[in-house]
């Protein structure tokens, strides 16, 4: 059984996490055979205020 977390700045609309989670089931099922019924995918949102790249916060960046 495949297990895909995804890892993501919060702010995308739900139809977009709908449409990254069925891609990336698609992907999983279609590079490895994997059924679809076994393919488990989730995101895990992250505060921008709450990551930092580069010794910046992501709430800061323009």
């Amino acid at each position: 059984m495949p297990l895909i977390e995804v890892h993501m700045l919060e702010g995308r609309t739900d139809e977009q996490k709908e449409k990254l989670l069925a891609a990336v089931t698609k992907a999983v099922h279609e590079s490895i055979g994997a059924p679809l019924q076994s393919i488990r995918v989730w995101i895990q949102e992250i505060s921008p205020r709450e990551f930092m790249s580069g010794g910046e916060l992501a709430a800061n960046r323009k």
